[in-house]
């Protein structure tokens, strides 16, 4: 499902909870490979906090960021935590389903979570609705994660990205 601009105006109006949205932030770029997550890691890193899953979904729905030469899930979904200032080595949405050290899968998902299939992956932009931003059939747009479509493709999972100092390493101290 494809939206214009101004539903997508208008949708990021309906989804987005509450409270005023943050001014976009600055890209950051890094590289590495893509680490397996270890089910024994440790779970005191901090995650995305729900404000931070607003900026994440804010930077998604803004027609002006550009996701660069490669089109599909995984690498819009990558420029898009880049440009909201969420830098991690990319992955495909293969390695996002098995998981990444950069990831913590999570039950309950909130705006700026990744919702991953195998072969797909997309940014959640209203949990309560069910919806969801990605490189769909027709280019970038929102759908609902629950539809019968994505629902045959298998088990969806939620994962939040993990802040910590590895993400950092390109910010200079303040």
């Amino acid at each position: 499902m494809i939206f214009g601009r101004k539903s997508v105006i208008a949708g990021l109006a309906l989804c987005l909870y509450s409270g005023s949205l943050p001014s976009l932030a600055q890209t950051s770029n890094t590289s590495g490979a893509v680490r397996r997550v270890q089910m024994s890691r440790e779970r005191s890193a901090s995650t995305l906090t729900r404000d931070d899953g607003k900026e994440v979904v804010a930077v998604a729905l803004d027609e002006r960021v550009r996701m660069g030469r490669k089109r599909d899930c995984s690498h819009l979904v990558h420029a898009i935590y880049e440009q909201a200032g969420f830098a991690y080595p990319y992955a495909d949405s293969s390695d996002l389903y098995r998981g990444t050290d950069d990831f913590r899968r999570v039950k309950k998902p909130q705006p700026g979570d990744l919702v991953v299939w195998r072969g797909h992956v997309g940014i959640v932009v209203n949990p309560r609705r069910r919806k969801f931003y990605s490189f769909l059939r027709h280019g970038p747009g929102i759908d609902e994660y629950d539809a019968q479509y994505w629902k045959q493709r298998g088990p969806v999972r939620f994962y939040r990205y993990i802040k910590g100092e590895s993400h950092d390493e390109d910010s200079a101290p303040e």
